[in-house]
């Protein structure tokens, strides 16, 4: 799970759990010799290594919540993330809008000290995310659940992937308000045993949790995420859904309330040297190519 992908507080949540299992499955020689501990801990470590690999992926992004949906085309960087809105409530922009986002991202690549300070604040939400997936073997109690078939959207096409229940471990005492989250989280994981990769997540809050994400809040009971994966090129595992739905306070008075639900598709490799320019650039050349197909007649576009 590619960890530089979360900004913000939610996104450290969706990827807040991480499960094990109880001994009441068949499977291979290899995986049973594997004790639920040892499958989380080398699930999280696995995770982890290739969320510091130098590997980068442009795809495209689309985005629902209760105001509309938003569809951007994002090329990961060396200096950050780069994205450019292309569709709004599923209309491709008009030419003024077209213009105004354009103009955004320009003066992005002209400031060199904001978008120093964008990739810092990226760095920072990864170091975050690192700490709470960390804590995720000792955080939770977990059972197995049975097992499922990955899918091109979840986990890999055809392999079996292990369904594991997870719930918060009494024991557990976080060191942080950054890892208290944990504290109320319930629900279940796919795990892929072969590869050792996460491949879903679906999770619910089962108590009132306290946050520390640069700020002090709570978030309240009930609260609900899930988080799809899946290896989208050759061993190349990135997140394919993640749905959230929130609410709470921030500073203990004033409310907080996410609802989203986000996809992201059409993967494909870039450069590990891209900078931000030659991202922005990237993304330019693609949306030139969708507005030309979006004005071919139909006869004509390719199939």
């Amino acid at each position: 799970m590619r960890l530089n992908r979360s900004g913000n507080l939610l996104r450290a949540t969706v990827i807040a759990a991480i499960a094990m299992m109880r001994p009441c499955y068949a499977f291979s020689a290899q995986q049973s010799a594997e004790s639920p501990v040892e499958l989380v801990r080398r699930t999280v470590q696995r995770e982890i290594a290739v969320s510091d690999g130098d590997s980068k992926v442009r795809f495209t992004d689309h985005k629902e919540t209760p105001r509309g949906s938003q569809t951007k085309l994002v090329a990961e960087t060396q200096e950050g993330m780069a994205g450019m809105v292309v569709a709004i409530n599923d209309k491709p922009l008009t030419t003024e809008q077209r213009q105004a986002e354009e103009a955004r991202l320009e003066r992005l690549m002209g400031n060199l000290e904001e978008l120093k300070k964008k990739h810092r604040t990226e760095k920072e939400d990864a170091e975050r995310i690192t700490r709470i997936v960390k804590a995720l073997p000792d955080a939770f109690l977990y059972d197995l659940d049975g097992t499922e078939v990955g899918s091109r959207e979840v986990g890999k096409a055809g392999e079996e992937l292990v369904r594991l229940k997870f719930r918060p471990n009494p024991k557990y005492n976080p060191p942080s308000r950054v890892e208290q989250v944990l504290t109320g989280m319930q629900g279940y994981i796919l795990v892929d045993p072969r590869q050792h990769r996460i491949a879903k997540i679906d999770g619910t809050l089962s108590k009132d949790v306290s946050f520390g994400w640069g700020f002090l809040g709570h978030l309240d009971k009930s609260g609900h995420f899930l988080v799809e994966q899946a290896e989208v090129i050759n061993q190349d595992w990135e997140l394919t859904r993640m749905s959230l739905s929130f609410t709470g306070k921030v500073l203990l008075f004033k409310s907080l309330s996410i609802k989203a639900d986000e996809t992201f598709s059409d993967f494909h490799p870039v450069p590990s040297t891209l900078s931000f320019a030659q991202g922005v650039e990237l993304l330019k050349q693609q949306e030139a190519e969708l507005t030309a197909n979006r004005q071919q007649p139909t006869g004509d576009k390719p199939k």
